[in-house]
């Protein structure tokens, strides 16, 4: 009888173990998810002052929302150097790291990672018409995983500051990829403005850095002054672009500010840095604040800036008028 009540306690005590073991949480094996740093991915689609200054402008933005990297969040930037096929691969990557927001810098870059998936919020920068991309819906209501920020320029204003700096030009030079749907767009709206002003036009195509310095060469000679949009193969190539024109005292107005002070002469047009903060903020309010990015708008910079280069201007013979003096770098 005493080994039967012995063996009895023996198994209560042991069973008590067990329920008061079963009240402990068990560990995760991933750790604790509310500590884990979010995954943000970083897709840019060729190296160039812009889109470094984008890229740098966001990542300062969520440093000062509290989201650093190695600590908050974990950064993964992937630069595809123009090749669609790293694009793709990339985009892919991102997809399968499950990462929770995705920056995509420039058109291209953009649309591939929205190719790849429906679900991880996309946020772009340094997209001219993201409507005529396919990205959104509406600038005004997306619709989709995909709203960000774009890099229009005020067109009409750059021709004007054109002829402010060489009153006599008649005949303007169009560079850009004729495989960038943004610069296609830039270019349409160039063309309607120059024939407004009874300017005439001569365009030259490339679709690669390579063909730049050819492409430079061939029109050059033939005009009074070259417009440059903000294309990403140019702006990639703007030292070849800048030789070939200041050796030719043609002056450049460019897209935006990167490109003039890489050669140009000048520029009305926004700043890629601001671009990118502008856009991290978007991103803070999906990570940090749970905003629905399908609801999010486009939005856009109102504020441009002038910017002329004091150095190509004494080289090619422009004369800087008085009132735009204040923006000689």
């Amino acid at each position: 009888m005493k080994k039967l009540i012995a063996l009895l306690l023996t198994l209560a005590m042991a069973i008590s173990m067990v329920a008061c073991g079963g009240s402990e949480p068990a560990p995760s094996e991933g750790g604790d998810a509310a500590s884990e740093p979010l995954k943000v991915g970083i897709l840019q689609l060729i190296e160039h002052n812009a889109l470094d200054s984008a890229r740098e402008g966001f990542v300062q933005a969520l440093a000062d929302n509290g989201l650093t990297d190695g600590d908050t969040i974990v950064l993964d930037y992937q630069n595809a150097q123009g090749d669609p096929s790293n694009l793709s691969t990339m985009s892919q990557r991102f997809v399968n790291n499950n990462s929770d927001l995705v920056l995509t810098i420039a058109t291209g870059a953009a649309q591939s990672m929205a190719s790849n998936t429906t679900e991880i919020p996309i946020l772009f920068t340094a997209v001219t018409d993201p409507v005529d991309a396919g990205l959104v819906a509406s600038n005004e209501a997306p619709g989709g995983n995909v709203s960000g920020t774009n890099d229009m320029s005020p067109i009409a204003q750059q021709i004007d500051l054109m002829l402010q700096l060489k009153p006599e030009t008649k005949t303007v030079g169009l560079l850009y990829n004729s495989s960038e749907d943004n610069s296609i767009l830039q270019i349409d709206i160039v063309k309607g403005v120059l024939e407004e002003k009874g300017i005439a036009w001569v365009e030259q195509t490339v679709t690669n850095s390579s063909d730049v310095q050819q492409a430079a060469q061939s029109v050059v000679p033939k005009v009074d002054a070259v417009y440059l949009p903000t294309d990403n193969v140019i702006a990639s190539a703007m030292p070849i672009v800048a030789q070939v024109a200041n050796d030719a005292k043609v002056p450049v107005i460019c897209g935006e500010e990167n490109m003039v002070l890489s050669g140009g002469l000048a520029t009305l047009g926004l700043n890629y840095y601001n671009l990118g903060y502008q856009t991290g903020e978007m991103a803070i309010r999906i990570l940090v604040e749970g905003a629905d990015i399908s609801a999010m708008p486009v939005e856009s910079q109102t504020d441009f800036n002038y910017v002329i280069n004091g150095e190509t201007a004494a080289a090619i013979g422009i004369e800087i008028p008085a009132e735009l003096s204040e923006f000689v770098q």
